[in-house]
């Protein structure tokens, strides 16, 4: 790779993790607001997984158009843009009450997100050294979670007070942050600017950048999106295990669900230390799968409580590997990824990724008419594990190939995660699921 030595624009880093923290927030907050909502109208594992689908279907299918619109048109006028639509989706939003015309407004949300979510992933390699990489990657983890950890809590009081309108206005405010991030932050991307301080390239020409043509990272998109198919029925089935089969409260569901964001922001400043130590991407890529099969056991030993209350320290643990796989991922698309095509990458990864989710979403619905939810949550951990052991053997292989062509030298230049201590410096402190 090839680095500049531009000092980092922590003042930048800073407006994107206070923007993402108070959008997440308000994401986090209308989600439980609505599927309580649904939940609690009598709505079946159908009309949830509606819900969820609708919000993942426009990130899937408009990966290859938002990816590009991240790097080709300026990061600014973007943001600005989706945030105010997105603002003007939830006051309609928080003005209906049907369910068919609520999962059309989810979607033309989401329509936003796939916006935004490239625009903001690509904008913070080019904010930072190399060297800060890793500390900006834990910051806006944990800015998200952060917020999700809030959101679900908070949907679990208002709702059961106010109703599901107060969370959904509150979330269309929370869109405003964005808009105002977007016209404060001096780094920008698209629209023919030059990459910022960050890495201008990745070895290889950008105009030729595919994924295919690069194993390792194909590996690991391939094997997140495989991982994140098998266990994702949770996130449909979840609501009722917490509900129905351990008779637990509105404000006990968003208590649990917000004990898994509060592990990610555990996890996301303890792995962001140990990147320094993987200088091998194949390390990287290895570890960020095994801690998605941390994710999985913790699903698979979930099954067995008697109670929500039991759930709060297995999530947190789950959480946990769900924060550093996360610190991982980003790390490993910085380092690969040339500046110029970063946007349309992270894109292509989310797309990926998003699209797997939308898999466990529909068979979490479909089973939730046949089964009851205890045994789907045990068969949501199972298949999860299940795919990390197959999905590890092609991972496995090209990181070999890898490590074969090109070994680590002692020379070798410093990767983004070295000296990358979190807190260094700073104060403190995505997906989330």
């Amino acid at each position: 790779m090839s680095f500049t030595t531009a000092p980092s624009r922590w003042s930048d880093v800073w407006l994107v993790t206070v923007a993402r923290g108070i959008s997440s927030c308000g994401d986090f907050l209308a989600a439980s607001a609505l599927t309580l909502t649904l939940q609690s109208a009598g709505a079946g594992g159908l009309a949830v997984s509606g819900l969820l689908l609708a919000a993942t279907l426009p990130l899937v299918a408009l990966a290859p158009l938002t990816g590009r619109l991240a790097d080709r048109v300026d990061s600014r006028t973007l943001l600005v843009l989706a945030g105010l639509a997105q603002a003007g989706i939830c006051v309609a939003l928080a003005n209906t009450g049907g369910p068919t015309l609520m999962i059309v407004l989810v979607g033309l949300l989401a329509v936003g997100l796939a916006v935004t979510q490239p625009v903001l992933a690509a904008l913070i390699p080019a904010m930072v050294r190399p060297a800060d990489l890793a500390r900006a990657s834990a910051l806006q983890q944990s800015a998200g979670t952060l917020g999700a950890l809030a959101g679900p809590a908070l949907a679990g009081v208002l709702v059961g007070s106010f109703g599901t309108r107060l969370p959904l206005l509150v979330d269309a405010a929370s869109y405003l942050a964005l808009v105002a991030a977007g016209l404060l932050i001096r780094t920008r991307r698209g629209g023919g600017r030059r990459p910022g301080p960050m890495a201008t390239g990745a070895g290889i020409e950008a105009r030729a950048w595919r994924l295919r043509r690069d194993p390792l990272l194909l590996a690991t998109v391939i094997g997140v999106a495989g991982v994140v198919g098998a266990v994702g029925a949770i996130n449909v089935v979840e609501v009722f295990f917490i509900r129905e089969t351990l008779h637990s409260s509105t404000t006990m569901y968003g208590l649990v669900t917000a004990a898994w964001t509060l592990g990610m922001l555990a996890g996301a400043w303890i792995f962001a230390r140990a990147v320094a130590r993987l200088r091998r991407d194949g390390a990287l890529a290895g570890a960020a799968l095994a801690l998605l099969g941390g994710c999985c056991l913790m699903v698979l030993v979930s099954a067995a409580v008697p109670s929500a209350l039991l759930l709060v320290p297995i999530w947190v643990v789950g959480g946990l590997c769900n924060g550093g796989d996360n610190v991982f991922g980003n790390v490993l698309m910085a380092r690969r990824v040339p500046e110029p095509v970063r946007g349309r990458a992270f894109a292509v990864y989310v797309g990926a990724v998003q699209g797997a989710s939308m898999v466990g979403y529909l068979a979490g619905g479909l089973l939730l008419e046949l089964l009851s939810p205890r045994p789907l949550v045990a068969g949501a951990g199972l298949a999860g594990l299940a795919a990390v052991a197959v999905l590890a053997v092609p991972l496995r292989r090209a990181a070999r190939a890898e490590r074969d062509v090109r070994p680590v030298s002692r020379d070798e230049p410093a990767s983004a995660g070295e000296d990358a201590e979190p807190g260094a410096g700073l104060a403190t402190p995505v997906p989330g699921r």
